[in-house]
C-alpha cells in the first residue's frame, strides 16, 4: 500500500485508538475533540472518506460514524504503531527481576500466559518447545500376512517400529517400494518426496504415507502441548458475547493450538495475523499477536495472545516479545 498522506495517518490513528477504547464508531467532530486534530471537522469528515475510499475504514450504518476495516488494522500495524504503553514496559521490568522459581518448565508457562492474559484482556497461549521435524535416514519394509512392519530410522540413529495393518494383496509391493525408498533417501533427501511415487505402487505407497504421517502426528502430540488461559477476559469483548461465536476458537485451541501457530508466514506479517489473513477459518473474525523462543536444544515454542482485531496491538506485541525474550534467555 502506497504510504498515506499526514492528514490521513492522523485520522486513520485516531479511529483506531478511538473503537479499541470504545468499541463505538466515530465521527470527525469527536476526533478533533478527544485527539486535538489540528484540523476543522470537516477537514478530518473529508480525510475519513478518502481513507473510507482506500478500504482502510468502514461506515457500519448509513448514519454511523466510522470503524477501522481489516485493511486498516493492517496498515496500522504495519505504519502507525505507536510506542508500547506503561504495562508493557511494566512487564518487562517484571520479567527482568523473574527468577525460575518453579519446579517444572509448565508451572512457568502457566505463571507467565496468566500474567499476559491479565496484563492484555486476551486469551494468551504459549507452547512448549518441540523439537523440529526429524529427518529420515532409512525405511525397511517387512509383510507378514494381513501386517506390515515398518523400521523407521531417524536422523541421530532414533529408531522407531510401526505395525500396520495391511491388505494382503499388498504385500508383492513392499519389495519395489522399498527400493524407492531407499533410492529417495540415499540421494541426499530427508523426506519422501510422495509426488514422485511410481503409479503402480500408489496403494501400497499411500499405506506407508499414511503410517508415517501417523507416527509424525503422534510424536508431536507427546512432545507438544499449550498452556492457554484468559477465556473469562475474552468472553468480556464485545466481539464475543455470544457463545456461538467463541466455539471454533475455544475448539482450535484446545484440540489443535498449532494450528492457531503458523510459525513460518507469520514473520512476514512482523509477528500479526488481522482476520481473514490467518488461514484458519475459526480466527476470521481475530488477531494473532505471536512470537517465538528456543531452547538450548533447538527445540522451539511460541507465545501468542489472540483476541478481536480491536486490540491494543502495541501493547500485545510488546508483552508477547517480551516474554518469548526471558524463556530464549532462560532455556538458551
Amino acid at each position: 500500500m502506497q504510504p498515506l498522506p499526514r492528514r490521513q495517518q492522523e485520522v486513520l490513528q485516531a479511529t483506531v485508538r478511538h473503537y479499541v477504547d470504545t468499541t463505538e464508531p466515530v465521527g470527525s467532530q469527536t476526533l478533533v475533540k478527544r485527539f486535538g486534530l489540528q484540523a476543522s471537522p470537516a477537514t478530518v469528515r473529508s480525510a475519513m472518506g478518502a481513507l473510507e475510499q482506500r478500504g482502510l475504514l468502514t461506515q457500519p450504518h448509513t448514519s454511523a460514524g466510522r470503524v477501522p476495516s481489516e485493511l486498516g488494522y493492517r496498515h496500522y500495524v504495519d505504519c502507525l504503531l505507536p510506542a508500547p504503553g506503561a504495562a508493557a514496559n511494566q512487564l518487562e521490568r517484571e520479567l527482568t527481576g523473574l527468577s525460575l522459581q518453579w519446579a517444572a518448565l509448565d508451572d512457568l508457562l502457566l505463571q507467565l500466559g496468566q500474567r499476559l492474559a491479565d496484563l492484555t484482556g486476551l486469551m494468551s497461549l504459549i507452547t512448549r518447545p518441540e523439537e523440529p521435524r526429524s529427518s529420515l535416514q532409512a525405511v525397511r519394509l517387512v509383510p507378514r500376512d494381513d501386517r506390515l512392519l515398518v523400521l523407521v530410522v531417524e536422523e541421530g540413529a532414533a529408531s522407531r517400529c510401526l505395525n500396520l495393518r495391511m491388505p494382503a494383496e499388498l504385500g508383492a509391493q513392499m519389495g519395489a517400494l522399498e527400493r524407492w525408498a531407499c533410492e529417495q533417501l540415499s540421494s541426499g533427501g530427508r523426506q519422501l518426496n510422495w509426488g514422485s511415487l511410481p503409479r503402480q505402487l500408489s496403494s501400497s505407497g499411500e499405506l506407508l504415507r499414511q503410517g508415517l504421517a501417523s507416527h509424525q502426528q503422534s510424536r508431536s502430540s507427546s512432545r507438544s502441548g499449550a498452556v492457554s488461559l484468559g477465556l473469562g477476559g475474552l468472553m468480556q469483548q464485545p466481539e464475543f458475547e455470544r457463545s456461538e461465536s467463541l466455539r471454533p476458537l475455544l475448539q482450535l485451541v484446545e484440540l489443535e493450538p498449532q494450528q492457531v501457530l503458523q510459525s513460518t508466514a507469520v514473520l512476514e506479517r512482523g509477528g500479526v495475523w488481522i482476520g481473514s489473513e490467518h488461514p484458519h477459518p475459526a480466527l476470521r473474525h481475530c488477531a494473532v499477536v505471536q512470537a517465538s523462543y528456543s531452547s538450548r536444544s533447538g527445540s522451539v515454542g511460541h507465545v501468542a495472545l489472540i483476541g478481536p482485531m480491536r486490540m491494543a496491538y502495541a501493547t500485545a506485541r510488546s508483552a508477547v516479545q517480551a516474554v518469548a525474550a526471558y524463556l530464549d534467555r532462560l532455556l538458551g
